[in-house]
């Protein structure tokens, strides 16, 4: 699974920007996740934005104060060149949509149709593809929508609802109040393969409930046999429980909640988790060329997670031994050390 968040879509975009005209007037975001994409090219290159819609009744976005400049307050008619954004590319369908309806308003000006990922290098409906992403993808904004959410596992608290508090997390009624009251998080709008949750199993009833007032489809619900809270806190047994039915499903991803019980049912299971706290998702094979590609891209996340300073450095060197090899690590190593 080639998998890009938000983070990744914004460093892309940034990495990307000298493949655009210089002189950019307006930037143009396809309805909905098109907006996102142009929204970080405006704020990156701070130039006037607007969505498709409002682009053909003639409308632009209004600007923050400390952003303002007086290209930011001309007219939809002051703007000869025009970029129009759109966050992937498949099958072309929205661009080809979006050049139609641009061609039947008459608006005339430069334009210049891109996307951030795409299938392939180039696209007949847009001149600039900033990265290739070849499926089967997901990205963060579309993951509770996309089709293979029937081919995925995936966890409730955390993902679906917000966790419990400590205050409701009482094994008793708070908890049983929190599972009929759980505040929605991620709504699904695909039909999910598996639910598997730490939950024990005497509150199925409370949780089939939930499931179908907040409209969530799925073929199977896995809950914790055990008789309580505390048996569960004693055996450990939420990431191998998870792990162990995961290893022997049909399921291709297992959407996690927690990053620890990530990396705990990848290495227990052998196959791909995605983090919802991270937004990265964790392979068994730390040499797999998608493992290095997202290990290199979240570097930077991942740094920022580790308090220490020793701890920062011994993740980037674990990178770095991964990518190089040993023994392209210690050829680097030792010319580092080399006195000048």
């Amino acid at each position: 699974m080639h998998y890009r968040s938000i983070s990744d879509m914004n460093d892309t975009i940034v990495g990307n920007l000298h493949r655009l005209p210089r002189d950019i007037d307006l930037v143009v975001g396809v309805p909905r996740s098109g907006v996102l994409a142009a929204t970080l090219v405006s704020l990156a290159a701070n130039i006037p934005m607007t969505d498709l819609d409002s682009f053909l009744e003639g409308r632009v976005y209004t600007s923050g104060i400390t952003k303002r400049r007086a290209a930011l307050d001309r007219k939809v008619s002051d703007m000869r060149k025009v970029l129009v954004i759109d966050d992937s590319i498949a099958g072309g369908n929205a661009m080809r949509d979006a050049r139609a309806r641009i061609k039947a308003a008459g608006i005339e000006a430069d334009f210049t149709f891109a996307a951030v990922f795409g299938l392939q290098p180039q696209h007949s409906e847009t001149d600039v593809v900033f990265e290739v992403v070849p499926h089967p993808r997901m990205f963060q904004w579309n993951f509770m929508h996309h089709k293979f959410l029937a081919q995925c596992c995936v966890d409730i608290d955390g993902v679906l609802c917000l966790d419990p508090t400590e205050a409701e997390n009482d094994d008793g009624p708070a908890y049983e109040k929190f599972l009929s009251e759980a505040r929605p998080l991620h709504a699904p709008t695909h039909r999910i393969g598996w639910l598997v949750t730490s939950r024990l199993e005497k509150y199925r009833a409370l949780t089939e409930a939930w499931l179908a007032k907040n409209g969530i489809v799925y073929d199977q619900l896995i809950m914790l046999d055990l008789p309580s809270k505390a048996e569960r806190q004693r055996l450990g047994a939420h990431g191998s429980f998870k792990a162990d039915f995961y290893r022997k499903s049909n399921a291709v991803l297992f959407i996690e909640s927690e990053h620890a019980q990530a990396l705990k049912i990848t290495e227990l299971s052998g196959k791909p988790v995605l983090c919802v706290e991270t937004h990265m998702v964790s392979f068994p094979d730390a040499l797999s060329l998608p493992a290095l590609g997202q290990a290199a891209r979240n570097l930077p996340a991942r740094l920022r997670q580790i308090n220490s300073q020793q701890g920062r450095k011994g993740a980037a060197k674990a990178l770095a031994r991964a990518l190089l090899g040993a023994r392209g690590y210690e050829t680097l190593k030792s010319r580092v050390k080399r006195p000048a």
